[in-house]
């Protein structure tokens, strides 16, 4: 699964992704309240990685944070853009996070890496750690598993990750996990967790 299959996957389908999640009312309060315990208050800039249709990024900036959404899609920047006229976004990937190395306060991966294979996790998690300041915090949206599995998403084959295998991945990485919220299966919906985790010192 490479990165351009991924974005075109998602373009194919934009407006309807955008009706069904495009807003923060569509998101389930308790993953809010993780992300502003963890997001909000933070001085300096927050990135917001695949921010999809700008609406959580459009969250943080109401709660005066420093939020820029970044999306590899053209069709969520326009519609982010013109619904947030007020807010930051730009067209662009977690490959390339065009940010000086220690200069970001806290990054946002809400469902953004699901899509991304197991083997490059590492990287990317790595890249990460190097654009964070000291004490940054990395907040992802996961699919939560007994153990790590590829499966059929709508869009694109995605993960689902082991929340503790993710946790010893975080600390490779040069992070520690201080929070995490486990949701399990409601019979609808899979399982998936929101996880916070610190860049640790050094």
């Amino acid at each position: 699964m490479n990165i351009e299959h991924v974005r075109q996957a998602y373009s194919s389908v934009a407006d309807l992704y955008i009706e069904l999640f495009g807003s923060s009312e569509q998101v389930h309060a308790d993953d809010l309240a993780f992300i502003a315990r963890h997001l909000a208050g933070r001085p300096g800039p927050v990135l917001d990685l695949g921010c999809g249709p700008g609406h959580i990024t459009g969250y943080l900036r109401s709660l005066g944070v420093d939020a820029t959404g970044v999306d590899m899609v053209p069709e969520f920047i326009a519609h982010a853009q013109a619904t947030h006229p007020s807010g930051r976004y730009r067209l662009g990937s977690m490959d390339d996070l065009d940010a000086a190395d220690h200069s970001i306060a806290g990054i946002l991966a809400w469902y953004s890496l699901i899509h991304l294979p197991p083997q490059r996790l590492d990287g990317m998690l790595a890249r990460f750690r190097r654009a964070m300041a000291p004490a940054g915090t990395l907040v992802l949206g996961v699919f939560d598993s007994d153990e790590l599995s590829a499966f059929d998403h709508k869009v694109a084959t995605a993960y689902r990750w082991p929340l503790d295998e993710l946790a010893e991945r975080l600390t490779r990485a040069g992070f520690t996990e201080v929070d995490r919220l486990p949701r399990p299966s409601d019979g609808t919906h899979r399982r998936h967790a929101a996880v916070a985790a610190v860049a640790t010192e050094g």
